[in-house]
């Protein structure tokens, strides 16, 4: 393995662990709401936002968009 791949997979692992925590309190809050009574057809309009942030964060952070590595 080169370094380049075990880096990637590094960032893989740091972007999963970074966002693993956010992803949890939302779907932690989903089953919360649905626990209360909330109608489970409000299930699939609450959690595609939920889904997508968290992968639109999970991409941020493998790709190094959140470090400060720009060019200036």
């Amino acid at each position: 393995m080169s370094a380049s791949s075990v880096e990637v997979e590094l960032d893989r692992k740091q972007a999963t662990l970074a966002v693993l925590p956010f992803l949890l309190l939302g779907l932690g809050n989903l089953a919360l709401l649905l626990g209360w009574g909330l109608k489970p057809l409000w299930a699939f309009l609450i959690l595609p936002p939920i889904l997508f942030i968290s992968v639109l964060a999970w991409i941020a952070f493998r790709t190094g968009f959140v470090r400060d590595e720009g060019e200036a």
